[in-house]
């Protein structure tokens, strides 16, 4: 089956030729249809989990997905021959990704199915960036704040933040690179901050005076510029971030930090499913691509600013 794959970590990603995927007891293989873009894939593929999970080589990239199930393992199963079906795939060894013709994953993962009415590639760009909408918005950010600050906005995950954040009445300021007023509004948001038009802590500070109460950051790389995008959140507030970078960040005395994880469930993805179903979800796509434009596509995610999901056309 063709898959875009490296050979080893920080090698270019190519279009290869791998063997299918055979489902084991409780397994299901889905034909995969369509794939989606996350910065975490370039990042897996540059060893971003070297010495903490098993890997192996070549190292198929990808995490999310929707297709239809193709073959199922031996043993009971939830899942039937031609059930449309999405998630992301979990658990180890890495490497066995998303950006092929086939995917073999446990029925018991973060796998659903697609609700009747929604496109499969619509459902395919719901799993990582809406899971970890969600999860930050229900585990993080709810308990007792009103105002919301997203660095990085009008990427998928931001945009999913934004929505669902708007929709609990939370006071969205999202920040973003380039002219996104119109858009970010359409979400929920109730301020859209351009940084390249002028400097994030006068832009917040001008709206919100007293900082805001919850901040997460989807952007930065490091504790130091982490730490100054905290520097905006009020005391006793709360600042996250999905980088990675809070340990060793200098936020201030009395704001909350935390490195946020994901945790997939089939559960999430059907409340997901069944928002973007009904219309109260907007998935944003930017751009849809044959599956032989991974590696330029991810090149193109590296330098950020993305403005909603990537899809690759299986």
């Amino acid at each position: 089956m063709r898959a875009v794959a490296v050979s080893a970590f920080r090698a270019e990603p190519t279009l290869v030729e791998v063997p299918k995927p055979i489902p084991a007891a409780g397994d299901v293989r889905v034909r995969v249809e369509y794939a989606a873009l996350n910065p975490s894939d370039w990042q897996t593929a540059d060893g971003a989990l070297e010495g903490q999970a098993p890997h192996v080589f070549p190292l198929v990239i990808g995490v999310d997905y929707a297709g239809r199930v193709d073959m199922i393992g031996t043993g009971d199963n939830r899942f039937r021959v031609g059930d449309a079906v999405f998630g992301r795939v979990t658990g180890t060894p890495v490497g066995a990704g998303t950006y092929s013709e086939y995917v073999s994953v446990p029925q018991d993962s973060a796998i659903a199915l697609v609700p009747d009415g929604l496109p499969l590639r619509i459902a395919a760009a719901l799993p990582t960036a809406g899971m970890t909408a969600a999860q930050i918005l229900e585990t993080v950010v709810l308990r007792g704040h009103e105002s919301l600050l997203v660095m990085g906005a009008a990427g998928g995950v931001g945009s999913c933040l934004t929505q669902l954040a708007a929709a609990r009445d939370l006071r969205v300021l999202a920040v973003v690179r380039g002219d996104e007023g119109w858009r970010m509004g359409a979400l929920g948001a109730a301020v859209t901050i351009d940084t390249t038009t002028r400097p994030l802590e006068a832009a917040v500070r001008e709206v919100s005076p007293g900082g805001v109460d919850a901040l997460v950051d989807l952007v930065s790389t490091t504790p130091e510029a982490f730490a100054a995008t905290a520097a905006l959140v009020r005391s006793g507030g709360v600042a996250v971030t999905t980088r990675g970078v809070a340990g060793g960040a200098a936020v201030p005395e009395g704001v909350g930090s935390i490195d946020f994880r994901l945790e997939p469930t089939p559960v999430l993805l059907d409340v997901l499913a069944a928002g973007a179903a009904e219309g109260v979800l907007n998935v944003l796509i930017d751009i849809e691509l044959p599956l032989e434009k991974a590696p330029q596509a991810l090149d193109r995610n590296r330098t950020g600013g993305a403005r909603g999901k990537t899809l690759f056309a299986l």
